[in-house]
């Protein structure tokens, strides 16, 4: 039975990082993805972490490999992955509080995200502006849409590890 639990989580995991690259792919190809105002639509799986600490591993990859794949810097790759597990692991930490858990990947893009754009990538701006635009995106992706996610999926029992 223990095998199972862990077949099962690792199958969770590389669907969620699948997922997380496929909807970054859409996002990308919308001009989204990766400019000063992000809309990843990947992000709103940041709230997975609340139903499955599986989803963690899932996600860290995912952002990984989908930072890889649209050809981001290596900086960017490297800062950008860092937050989304900081952000998945505080999701993960409150998930007894279902709004509260929707902030910390708000929280940590918002924080690391502005000096690679900035610094690694050149754009035009201040520290403050990039925070204001990340930040804006961030609630678009995980707040807004992770919530209905999120609402979703407990609406429909659709979760691992009860």
């Amino acid at each position: 039975m223990k095998n199972r639990k862990k077949i099962t989580n690792v199958a969770f995991a590389a669907i969620v990082a699948a997922l997380y690259v496929v909807l970054t792919y859409i996002a990308a190809a919308m001009g989204l993805a990766s400019n000063p105002v992000q809309i990843r639509f990947s992000e709103a799986l940041t709230i997975l972490p609340i139903f499955t600490p599986a989803a963690i591993p899932g996600l860290v990859v995912g952002c990984l490999l989908a930072n890889i794949l649209t050809g981001c810097a290596l900086w960017d790759i490297v800062f950008g992955t860092l937050a989304t597990l900081i952000g998945a692991i505080g999701t993960y930490l409150l998930r007894k509080h279902s709004i509260l858990a929707l902030i910390p990947p708000i929280i940590s893009n918002t924080l690391i995200i502005p000096p690679v754009l900035m610094y690694v990538y050149g754009f035009e701006g201040t520290y403050w502006y990039f925070t204001l635009t990340v930040f804006l995106g961030e609630i678009i992706s995980c707040g807004i849409l992770g919530y209905f996610l999120q609402k979703g999926l407990k609406s429909r029992n659709l979760f691992i590890n009860k």
